[in-house]
């Protein structure tokens, strides 16, 4: 029998610990391990047991939830911690540093005035998230566990990883140029988003770059911001009715699907609140299906960590259309359920690590065919 998700709630409210247990506690693949109410309790119940997932509150007495963000995962590498906070400009300038500090993800506190319905979505979206930082954190440490043991176990776990990552002598670039760019991401993606944009930002000034990071509102304008400071692009929140121009780095906005269509000037940034699209807005699918109609086999689609399965849909019209979509490798994923999804449909052209990402982009920005050749 698999030992369930062990999971530690780490805040000074106990109504709010009361809140996230009730929640997590609906789902019997989990367990609530252990509570704290600051920061220094929880390094000493970490010092004592094994946890797969830490939810994490920002503002405590004695030691924050920043504070303590890097001890813990000093004492414990493998366990996934979400940040919890509430939705105010503030606390969502703590969580973007604290992902950018090696936090997973992170949850809104629902607030007291809330209806049922926002507490239900709260409670589902806590124990997505945990869920699946939980398996991850198990198979890492199944992962690591392994390594120890002996050569061939070893040999073992790279032989299982081997379909998930394509060999350098494989790749295969696009047949035509390149004139756009799509990026998908979801539970990761910020750190991600930074490694490739670094990557890419002296090869840019020819092409768009469109991306769908899941995020909401205040996040979105804090992760524009930040990748801008980081990598020297331009990157800005889509807004609705600009012509889109080579150069720039598009982020979808909070609670808004970002489309991009046809104008009389060339190409607008179409913004909507239509449903949700599995389950999010903004979503990938949307951005990448007006994408792939309009610039066809002139498109790449790049689909990084997180987890479900956004942008599957999108990436099939992508292929449709001869346009190439590559994945972020399970390795380096925090999550593989989006680029797993895609993967595993046999879209992508290259499943690639991180770091190797960029590089994949450039080569194929050299130039159609010719960047078969380098």
């Amino acid at each position: 029998m698999i030992a369930p998700i062990a999971v530690m709630l780490v805040d000074d409210s106990a109504v709010v610990r009361g809140l996230m247990s009730r929640a997590l506690k609906q789902d019997p693949q989990l367990a609530i391990a252990a509570t704290a109410s600051d920061g220094e309790m929880a390094i000493k119940v970490l010092q004592q047991q094994p946890i797969d997932v830490i939810v994490l509150d920002i503002e405590m007495p004695r030691m924050d939830g920043l504070t303590a963000l890097p001890k813990l995962i000093e004492l414990s590498p493998h366990t996934r911690i979400i940040m919890a906070s509430s939705l105010t400009l503030r606390n969502a300038e703590i969580s973007m540093k604290a992902m950018s500090l090696g936090a997973a993800d992170y949850v809104p506190k629902p607030s007291s005035r809330e209806d049922p319905g926002a507490i239900d979505a709260f409670y589902e979206e806590i124990r997505t998230k945990v869920l699946a930082l939980g398996r991850a954190a198990k198979q890492s440490r199944t992962t690591q566990h392994a390594l120890i043991q002996s050569p061939a176990a070893t040999q073992a776990v790279f032989s299982s990883e081997s379909h998930r990552r394509t060999p350098a002598d494989h790749l295969h670039y696009p047949a035509h140029r390149i004139d756009a760019i799509a990026i998908a991401s979801s539970t990761g993606g910020p750190q991600a988003l930074g490694k490739v944009l670094n990557g890419l930002k002296d090869d840019l000034q020819r092409v768009p770059v469109f991306i769908t990071q899941h995020m909401p509102p205040k996040f979105t304008g804090l992760l524009a911001d930040h990748l801008a400071r980081d990598t020297g692009l331009v990157c800005i929140e889509g807004v609705h009715g600009d012509t889109v121009k080579p150069g720039v780095v598009y982020i979808a906005p909070g609670d808004y699907h970002m489309c991009v269509e046809r104008a009389d000037q060339g190409f607008t940034i179409k913004l909507n609140q239509d449903p949700p699209v599995n389950y999010c807005r903004p979503a990938a699918d949307p951005m990448l299906g007006s994408l792939a109609a309009l610039y066809r086999e002139h498109m790449l689609a790049v689909v990084l960590t997180g987890m479900g399965s956004d942008g599957l849909g999108g990436c099939k019209e992508i292929v449709v259309q001869q346009g190439t979509v590559i994945a972020q490798d399970e390795a380096t994923s925090v999550v593989w359920g989006m680029p797993g999804a895609v993967a595993n449909a046999g879209l992508t052209k290259a499943i690639l690590p991180i770091s190797q990402i960029a590089p994949y982009v450039i080569q194929a920005l050299g130039g159609g065919l010719a960047a078969r050749r380098v």
